[in-house]
Order: structure tokens, then sequence, then C-alpha cells
């Protein structure tokens, strides 16, 4: 398929884009303080909401699960948490404001649709924020204080289902999860216990020598293992892997770009991953059956 040029409106940087469920709407988040919501086919596109109200850069955005409506989560430099709520058609407003960081929040999060509406956010506090709905409309928040304490980047839920779950003698219960990035340089792992957030993974995942930009889980889809991929400022994109509950996660340098990579991102079946990488390159990269990694292509901009 040939790339599509779509004209966004910002007056500045571009920080991230993010597709609906359905692949029909994008937003896309700016240093002009605003999010745009874009209607895309296959041949055209066409502006449908400019949302304001951040007072900085909007670093990310991230859709909800269509099951709780049409919701959008976006994060900024001004420390704020936006939960935008579509009511009539391409009209937004603001259903929740939370500002529980000191600094800038860097990264947002929806937990699998399966756990509820829950969101977590990662900010240059050393933070982590974790938001649930109440069926009252109000939030529950906890915290990780100090996850990271130079800085957290980036944070990416687990699926919600173990490894292997699928295969195994039927299906368990969903657990929480999730994998954060900083500024630390480590990659750590996080699980809920007993309604109290806690690192499960001893020591912290440290094979980074500068900042991790970007982490990733990747859907499992009941694979019998459970990977995370981290870029990092230094050049490299790591693939860490966990074959069951309780083991070592293990790395293993997918390959070192020898310029800051700045996001990975996965397929919805989970064996695709894109990396962005500061030359300004996108390449796709896919797991052989014999447990290598093998670029497969560049996409063309």
């Amino acid at each position: 398929m040939p790339g599509q040029k779509i004209e966004t409106g910002h007056q500045d940087t571009i920080h991230d884009v993010a597709m609906d469920y359905y692949g029909k709407r994008l937003a896309t988040a700016s240093s002009d303080n605003t999010i745009k919501i874009i209607g895309v086919s296959n041949s055209n596109s066409q502006p449908l909401a400019t949302l304001s109200g951040h007072q900085g850069p909007v670093w990310q955005v991230s859709w909800a699960h269509p099951k709780f409506g049409s919701l959008l989560a976006s994060c900024s430099y001004d420390g704020k948490v936006i939960i935008w709520r579509e009511g009539n058609q391409n009209e937004w407003s603001q259903a929740h404001l939370f500002s529980d960081h000191k600094a800038s929040v860097n990264s947002i999060a929806w937990a699998p649709h399966e756990l509820g509406l829950c969101l977590a956010s990662g900010s240059s506090d050393g933070n982590i924020s974790i938001f649930t709905a109440r069926t009252d409309g109000n939030w529950d928040t906890s915290h990780i204080d100090q996850a990271h304490p130079l800085g957290v980047t980036s944070v990416s839920w687990a699926p919600s289902t173990a490894p292997g779950a699928l295969v195994g003698s039927g299906l368990l219960d969903p657990f929480q999860k999730f994998v954060s990035g900083g500024c630390d340089n480590t990659v750590k792992v996080w699980k809920l216990n007993n309604g109290i957030w806690k690192m499960d993974c001893f020591p912290a995942l440290q094979m980074h020598t500068d900042w991790v930009r970007d982490v990733a889980w990747a859907p499992n889809l009941g694979l019998p293992k459970s990977t995370i991929a981290s870029a990092s400022q230094d050049g490299r994109v790591i693939m860490w892997t966990v074959n069951k509950e309780g083991d070592q996660w293990e790395g293993r340098v997918l390959k070192d770009f020898k310029t800051p990579v700045w996001r990975v991102s996965w397929s919805l079946t989970g064996n695709i991953l894109a990396v962005a990488d500061g030359n300004d390159n996108v390449t796709l990269w896919k797991e052989e059956v014999d447990g290598e990694w093998q670029q497969v292509t560049t996409v063309d901009f």
C-alpha cells in the first residue's frame, strides 16, 4: 500500500500518533499544546476536532477500548493527564483531569480492557500513577513512588493472560502487570499483589547504558513466553524474554542502531516490531523460527 500523507494542521512538532480501535481515526499530540482528531480512509483524511486543555507540549495520546465509549487520554509537559470523552459526534470534552504529578508526564497507557478502565502514567518526577475508574464515575488512584528516581519515560501493560494460559489447563484470572523505562537506564516490571504494586523483576533489567526512551510489551496471544522490547538513547533495542512466571528475564540486543532509538511498537499479533530511530528511519523486525530477529523491511516516507 502506498503511504498516505496527512495534513494535521499542527503548528509545531508532533510527538505521538495513535489510531483508534477501528482504524478510522487518528489522534495526534503536538508541542503546540493541542491534540487533533483526524478521520482517515483509504484515499483521504479530514480534520474532525481540536482538543485544547494542556498548557504545555502534549507528549502522548492513547485511545481506550471502545467498550468504554469514545475516550482518549493525553499527557503533557504541564504535569497533567486528561481523559477526553466524545459526546455527540466529534464533540469532545474533558471528562477527568489528573494533576497528581509534579513534573512532565511523559507516557500513558491503558490497561487491557479485561482489567476494566485503568490508565498508567509515568512522569519526570520519578513516579508512576495508576488511575482506575469506579462504577460511580469517580477514579481510584494508586502510586508507585520513585519507580525510576531520575524520571519515568515510558509505560506499557502486559497482556492480561499469563504466557501459555491459552494452551494450558483453562483460562487463568487476568493479572495486572506492566513494564516501565526510565532515565536511570533501567527497565522494571511491576505487578499488582493484594492491592499493592511491587517490582516483579529482581534486580531491575540493566543492559542499557543511557536513558531508556521506550518500552513495549508484546501481545502474547497465548504464546508460551513474554517479550518486552526496550529502546534507548544508547542506540540499542533489547528484547527481554521470560518463559514462565517467576523465571528470570533474559535480554538480547536486537541491533545497535548507532543513533538514539525513540520508539518501539508491536503489531497486534505480537510477531512484528516497528523501531523508530534518530536517523528518521522506521524498520520492521520479525522473529524467525530459530528465535533470531530479522529485519523484514524499511518503511519509506
